[in-house]
């Protein structure tokens, strides 16, 4: 392990107890370094396809624009039905940006499904020596989680390359976390000239803070992956979701999946973003999703609210997978209480 990486890992794990966290709970830390204007985003296509030339030139002049340059992964337009390639391609080409000096930081055009089908093939011990900046969401969950689990990189829950809006207050969180490297306070946004906050409010689950690393992503994803060694222990961990297009009899069965994993056990807390077109479609007969999460989450008795800005939305906040955060059930929201980068 490089000497930056040990000497972060020892002071984490020292601090570990004081802060109600046994050794087993999490892996050791690693940080990459903050991205700045000049270094170069490695593209690759972990998952889906990317179909059009138009889209990575969007990509290009979009990282441009936000001082960037840009080095394309050698399978970015490989097509293997409806897959980025073969399985061993688009880990490769992981592979190559985490290994490459080059190379500040690594996002991935686009989600999809397929990322889960590379945890095999990726080098964690080669990741775990060149920590970098990992960014994504959706099907990049299974990354994310499985990096954190493998290698203990914070990676970045945040805007793809592809496929996401890039706008103010979007660039505003990637711009705090992982640029600024702020411990970053996640509120949601009061529209003004609203006497209340209305699209974007968030509500109580289960009341009360409570600190733990963060960990989650998408819903499906991770119950796709449920069980399997690419997962973290889950204790003392905040869990955070979110999801797009569920039925919500379908959320239900993905949240029976994730307890009866035993990924519930000893959470620390639990933040549910947003589920994005996730409606009973006027059953009247149906539980709604409040109901849903109230049936999961309230047994746990753990401070739990949902409604952050987290999910298939075009604003987004940049959550860092493994940092280690305080949430505010009653008012909606995260602080992260160290710095996601170095």
């Amino acid at each position: 392990m490089k000497r930056r990486n040990f000497l972060q890992s020892s002071v984490l794990a020292s601090a570990l107890p004081l802060l109600g966290f046994s050794a087993q709970s999490a892996p050791h830390i690693i940080k990459g370094n903050r991205l700045k204007k000049g270094d170069t985003i490695g593209l690759i296509s972990p998952a889906g396809i990317t179909y059009e030339t138009n889209d990575i030139l969007i990509v290009e002049e979009t990282f441009a624009t936000l001082g960037f340059k840009t080095k394309r992964a050698p399978h970015l337009f490989d097509r293997w039905g409806y897959l980025a390639g073969k399985d061993e391609d688009r880990a490769a080409d992981m592979n190559a940006m985490f290994a490459d000096p080059e190379v500040q930081g690594i996002f991935p055009m686009t989600g999809g499904w397929g990322s889960a089908r590379i945890l095999p093939f990726l080098d964690y011990n080669l990741i775990k020596e060149n920590p970098k900046v990992f960014m994504g969401f959706s099907d990049i969950t299974a990354l994310l989680t499985a990096l954190y689990a493998k290698s203990g990189l914070i990676g970045f829950h945040g805007p793809n390359a592809n496929r996401s809006v890039w706008n103010d207050f979007t660039v505003k969180w990637v711009d705090e976390v992982v640029m600024k490297g702020n411990q970053a306070f996640f509120e949601n946004p009061k529209r003004t000239g609203e006497l209340s906050n209305y699209a974007d409010r968030t509500f109580t689950i289960t009341s009360g803070k409570a600190q733990g690393r963060l960990v989650g992503g998408n819903l499906t994803v991770l119950s796709a992956i449920a069980g399997s060694n690419f997962l973290p222990d889950f204790k003392n961990h905040i869990l955070f979701l979110e999801d797009i297009g569920e039925d919500i009899y379908r959320v239900d069965r993905m949240l029976t999946t994730l307890k009866l994993a035993g990924m519930f056990e000893g959470l620390a807390g639990v933040v549910f973003g947003k589920c994005t077109r996730c409606t009973t479609d006027g059953d009247y007969t149906s539980f709604t999703l409040s109901e849903i999460l109230d049936i999961h989450f309230k047994p746990l008795g753990i401070p739990a609210f949902q409604g952050s800005m987290i999910g298939h939305i075009e604003d987004k906040f940049t959550i860092p997978v493994g940092c280690l955060a305080e949430i505010d059930a009653n008012n909606g929201t995260i602080r992260l209480l160290e710095s996601a980068v170095i």
